[in-house]
């Protein structure tokens, strides 16, 4: 695994690869590395010849209050993951590097950015959006990784890909959970044991609402409250919706289409998200397969 930390070093790195027609995969991360991290890199190593994985805390999508100065790092433990999954280019560029002085242009998501986490978060998937154009110019793979707990952010950035012509597949991979079903997140270090055991009320209840909805309910009402029920136990709910899988959009009545109930809660002062896709199948939800910008 080869380290970089300029965007010059990397682009040669990568130029006789792309030269002798090697398929690039990337997994843009912000570190503190965990095995859903893993699973994306995994994958991109199973389906590409070489994998970067980019390492970089953005500060642009940190609003004010965020904990952007306090976000967890492991970059000896990010390294090691990233080796032992296979990682062919280690990226870790500094702010000054994306962000250099005078840098003005960004990348405006539209109204997909609005709704659900864009309610509270203001600017965040702007801040998102930016990055990740400027990284797929940087890294100019053919695929990239994404997980689906991040399910708004995917949908913006494959939005974004389509938008702006960007010759890369993206490829979602469904959430990787931890045994008791809470969603791997690098956030989840925040939480301590009663803090922990509280979170889980996010996962029962969007998993609750799942076995229901596989087992022929479609009432969004039911599936609303099978999904509440269990999250008595956090300190206060930012939203709880059930939306269509493309546009984001409540459903109302009943789940005619590929949804998605999104969840965002506090626990203790740690922000969680998550999320479970009500489709027939991951192709119909979009997950676990690439997205052209022609495509999308």
């Amino acid at each position: 695994m080869r380290v970089v930390r300029t965007i010059a070093d990397l682009r040669a790195l990568l130029r006789p690869l792309r030269d002798e027609g090697k398929r690039i995969g990337f997994v843009p991360t912000m570190g503190f590395l965990h095995e859903g991290h893993g699973a994306l890199i995994r994958q991109s190593a199973a389906r590409c010849d070489a994998t970067v994985v980019s390492i970089f805390v953005n500060p642009t999508q940190f609003g004010p209050g965020e904990d952007l100065t306090s976000y967890p790092r492991d970059l000896e433990r990010d390294q090691n993951l990233c080796l032992e999954a296979d990682t062919t280019v280690l990226f870790l560029p500094e702010v000054a590097e994306i962000y250099p002085t005078g840098f003005q242009t960004h990348v405006e998501p539209g109204r997909l950015a609005e709704p659900l986490c864009g309610r509270f978060r203001p600017g965040h998937f702007r801040g998102v959006a930016t990055v990740v154009a400027k990284l797929f110019n940087i890294v100019q793979p053919d695929l990239a990784f994404f997980g689906q707990k991040d399910f708004q952010q995917t949908v913006v950035i494959r939005r974004m890909a389509r938008d702006l012509n960007l010759p890369v597949d993206v490829v979602v991979v469904p959430t990787i959970r931890e045994a008791d079903g809470l969603a791997l997140s690098s956030r989840n270090t925040y939480l301590d044991e009663d803090a922990r055991r509280r979170a889980l009320g996010l996962s029962q209840g969007l998993l609750s609402a799942k076995a229901a909805f596989e087992a022929g309910e479609r009432q969004v009402a039911k599936l609303m409250d099978l999904a509440r029920g269990p999250l008595s136990g956090v300190d206060s709910i930012q939203y709880l919706e059930l939306v269509d899988v493309q546009a984001l959009e409540p459903l109302q009545g009943q789940v005619d289409r590929a949804a998605v109930l999104c969840v965002a809660a506090f626990v203790g002062g740690t922000r969680l998200i998550d999320n479970v896709v009500l489709a027939p199948s991951p192709v119909d939800a979009g997950l676990n397969t690439s997205l052209s910008p022609q495509s999308v």
